[in-house]
């Protein structure tokens, strides 16, 4: 399905200068967005998988809490 936007002049010439020859406008403002989010990823994995996910991050930040209180207490 496609949709019509406008755009200010300035914006579609910054648009066109940066598109690629091989790509869409539509690829290229995907490009310019940073293509997919997170929440794209949201049918890609499991609740368990999410889960596990959650639980490695939340020990990498500990970890990290950890360590940066380690340098501040041998800086002091």
């Amino acid at each position: 399905m496609s949709k019509q936007i406008r755009l200010d002049d300035d914006v579609y010439e910054r648009l066109r200068e940066n598109k690629r020859d091989d790509e869409t406008y539509s690829e290229a403002v995907e490009r310019a967005l940073g293509g997919r989010t997170f929440g794209d990823l949201e049918a890609v994995f499991d609740d368990e998988q999410v889960s596990d996910m959650r639980n490695a991050i939340d020990e990498a930040d500990r970890r990290d809490r950890q360590e940066a209180d380690e340098v501040a207490d041998r800086l002091k």
